[in-house]
């Protein structure tokens, strides 16, 4: 159990085999909990005063144990594992998209779905080279959003028939002279947000319709992926 636990919080194969992730605290579990996620086990060192699913395993143990388990520095005492949702097509959803291209930094994933949650952005893509959003970090930054936003992970032939069904592909740029994002209307479309430091991919570039981007200061190159991210959500639902 102690070395199945870890390798969900340390490898994304693993985790994927199995279909199960790793989480770790109070906060986490009851937001699993009142989403109805999927959970399988518990593992913890202090009370419990959640209403856990039925069937679902707890094991109490000593916070040393529990802390050498735990994704974290400092577990906050309680680790769960839940069961990866089933994966479900973009089509499906209404409203604005979001696709994330090769985005590698996990918090900056789970700070995206944050947002895409609490703007009510009904689909988030997630392009093949873009970090697990089932890394612990990238579900600590989720605070919580990842039991409750819903998303997709997509690859290029998927994103591809989106194209050919009609949607509207948008490329997001700090090159200051593409559109104004605020002057585009933005319902219905893809709005495609690129790497850290390369931007969008040549595949994905291809399929965009326009470019937009966010009118900053002159003195101000560019803004980190999960805030520009946020931005144009907030542009989106609007």
């Amino acid at each position: 159990m102690c070395v199945h636990m870890k390798k969900l919080g340390t490898s994304k194969s693993y985790s994927e085999t199995h279909g199960l992730f790793l989480c770790d605290g109070e906060k986490l579990l009851s937001d699993a909990v009142d989403n109805g996620a999927e959970i399988e086990t518990v593992i913890t060192a202090i009370e419990i005063q959640l209403a856990l699913p039925k069937n679902t395993r707890v094991y109490y143990a000593e916070i040393n144990l529990i802390n050498s388990l735990s994704p974290l520095k400092n577990s906050q005492g309680i680790l769960f594992t839940c069961r990866i949702p089933q994966n479900s097509g973009a089509d499906s959803f209404s409203g604005p998209h979001v696709l994330l291209d090769g985005i590698q930094d996990p918090g900056n994933v789970g700070t995206i779905i944050r947002s895409a949650y609490a703007f009510g952005i009904d689909s988030l893509i997630l392009a093949e080279g873009t970090a697990d959003p089932y890394n612990p970090k990238a579900i600590r930054a989720s605070m919580g959003a990842i039991f409750s936003q819903r998303f997709c992970v997509m690859d290029l032939c998927d994103i591809q028939k989106l194209k050919h069904s009609g949607k509207k592909f948008l490329g997001a740029s700090n090159d200051k002279k593409c559109i104004d994002i605020a002057m585009v209307n933005l319902n219905d479309t893809i709005i495609v947000l690129g790497n850290e430091g390369q931007g969008i991919s040549g595949e994905l570039l291809a399929l965009c319709d326009e470019m937009v981007t966010i009118r900053l200061s002159s003195s101000c190159d560019s803004l980190n992926v999960a805030v520009a991210a946020s931005i144009i959500m907030w542009e989106a639902k609007k």
